[in-house]
């Protein structure tokens, strides 16, 4: 089969070519790709600098949609799944391929209303979301989320989910032209970083009485030093990454005083057991909103999977509102 390589040159550029087919262990199945989604991950593993798990192809993808083509031994005795089943799949690497090898409980149907290439944007993004949301977070209906970078292909999928579940949303952006691509979103409140200061935006919030009761936080840096202060008493602030900055200053005093907990949250470092419980949570708690029609991935861009790395450079760019979604025929 094919899959997108890195080349060891300069620039890391990509490459579609040939590498062994997977090995299926007796708890897996064959699925032939559709479609995979992209992941600022990939791009921190195309770097060098996020390995995939031990195990894992070493090319990228973290998630998936196909169709099942081939089951491992045991995997009729301990799931429902059959030969012919249209899938999408959380994976630990080796989406951007022909063929991927997906543990049984890796695996969620195809949403009713949902396409491939939607299906595709679902498992990582929404994994991370249902995690950060509902799991870190224990979020609740009235409760107020701070969603930041609200053009990201991840606050794409959060925004939606969390307002579908009664939660008043603040979400952040660079300017007016992205806060108006980001409309159909429903953010309560879009804060535009270059015209207003998002700290004394939640200052405001909290003197209102509409304070954050959780964060969810993928750009770090002094900025979130300053805003931390103006939470709910008990609020959580969930770092998931740290995209403007690893350092900040933080009253530690505000921080005890008030029971606020910053609390470090990955996917990728969960084990396989704690990832199928979520995936089994999406099923039954969020793909009913899905089918609903209240939660649905945003596609900003639909490119070959020959064409990768013009895809990255959708997201090397930050031109994207919502997933890039490679497609394999």
């Amino acid at each position: 089969m094919k899959a997108i390589l890195v080349n060891d040159d300069q620039n890391r550029s990509l490459r579609w070519d040939d590498v062994p087919n997977p090995v299926l262990k007796s708890d897996e199945v064959l699925v032939k790709i559709e479609a995979a989604a992209l992941n600022r991950a990939d791009l921190m593993q195309r770097e060098g600098d996020y390995p995939p798990p031990a195990g894992c192809p070493e090319w990228m993808g973290l998630e998936v949609a196909g169709e099942i083509v081939e089951l491992g031994s045991e995997v009729g005795a301990k799931s429902a799944w059959k030969l012919g089943d249209k899938v999408c799949a959380l994976l630990g690497g080796g989406g951007y391929a022909e063929y991927v090898a997906v543990k049984y409980d890796m695996l969620m149907p195809i949403p009713k209303n949902c396409s491939m290439v939607e299906a595709a944007a679902i498992p990582e993004a929404f994994a991370t979301a249902y995690l950060n949301l509902f799991i870190e977070g224990k979020i609740k209906e009235g409760n107020t989320l701070l969603m930041n970078a609200g053009a990201s292909g991840l606050a794409s999928v959060i925004i939606p989910m969390a307002k579908a579940f009664g939660v008043r949303v603040i979400t952040t952006v660079l300017t007016d032209e992205i806060a108006e691509n980001i409309k159909h979103l429903n953010a309560d409140r879009v804060v535009v970083t270059t015209k207003e200061d998002i700290s004394l935006v939640l200052k405001e919030e909290l003197e209102a009485g509409r304070s954050v009761d959780v964060a969810i936080d993928c750009l770090g840096g002094e900025i979130m030093g300053k805003c931390i202060h103006y939470l709910t008493h008990g609020a959580r602030w969930i770092m998931i990454a740290a995209l403007a900055g690893q350092k900040t200053e933080i009253d530690l005093k505000n921080i005890y005083v008030r029971n606020v907990r910053i609390v470090g949250s990955t996917l990728r470092s969960r084990t396989p057991e704690v990832k199928a419980e979520i995936l089994a949570g999406i099923v039954r708690d969020v793909y009913p909103k899905i089918e609903a029609g209240l939660v649905k991935p945003t596609i900003h861009a639909v490119l070959p999977i020959e064409e990768a790395e013009a895809a990255h450079d959708i997201l090397y760019q930050g031109k994207n509102v919502g997933k890039v979604v490679l497609t394999v025929s």
